[in-house]
């Protein structure tokens, strides 16, 4: 596949991107060989992301959010962007979950939907890593804006998350 959108070094002067800067400092800081790339367009969704990387919408690691009714914790599951979250077997490993919304989202990452990076998070989340992520060589995940993303192979982003990898996927 080709690329459909430059990749650039640096967000550009003129868009708020704390978050961007955050990851980047993140990934700097656990020794990650990758810096985030900046994207010319907006990649909110697995499917814009894929294509604006030129790849395919399973090499998408999305985080998908949820709120862990027990004590309001935020579960991050990261997994692969063309399958979808079981949420029956995510609750079977950390107890019941509830929906996540935007503000709750906000509040407990310090991201945006759309730009939510599986590190440099506000509030240490419950972090779970989708085993379908390691079908591929590399993935790419959001890094903090929807804008940013940055390439890890899947053993990478295990050891940058500290997150035990489960099965969390609905079958067929």
């Amino acid at each position: 596949m080709s690329t459909t959108a430059p990749l650039a070094d640096e967000a550009p002067d003129d868009v708020p991107h704390e978050g961007y800067a955050l990851v980047r400092r993140v990934l700097a800081e656990q020794g990650h060989g990758a810096a985030p790339r900046w994207l010319t367009v907006p990649a909110r969704t697995c499917q814009e992301a894929a294509e604006a990387l030129g790849v395919s919408t399973g090499q998408i690691a999305k985080s998908v959010i949820f709120r862990r009714k027990a004590d309001d914790v935020a579960v991050l599951v990261v997994a692969s962007g063309d399958l979808r979250v079981d949420e029956r077997k995510v609750a079977a490993i950390v107890g019941p979950i509830g929906r996540a919304d935007a503000a709750f989202v906000k509040a407990r990452t310090g991201f945006s939907i759309g730009g939510v990076s599986p590190v440099g998070h506000a509030t240490p989340p419950v972090t779970l890593l989708d085993r379908e992520l390691f079908r591929f060589d590399t993935v790419w995940a959001a890094a903090g804006h929807p804008h940013g993303v940055f390439p890890a192979r899947p053993d990478e982003l295990q050891r940058l998350t500290q997150a035990p990898v489960v099965d969390v996927m609905q079958q067929g």
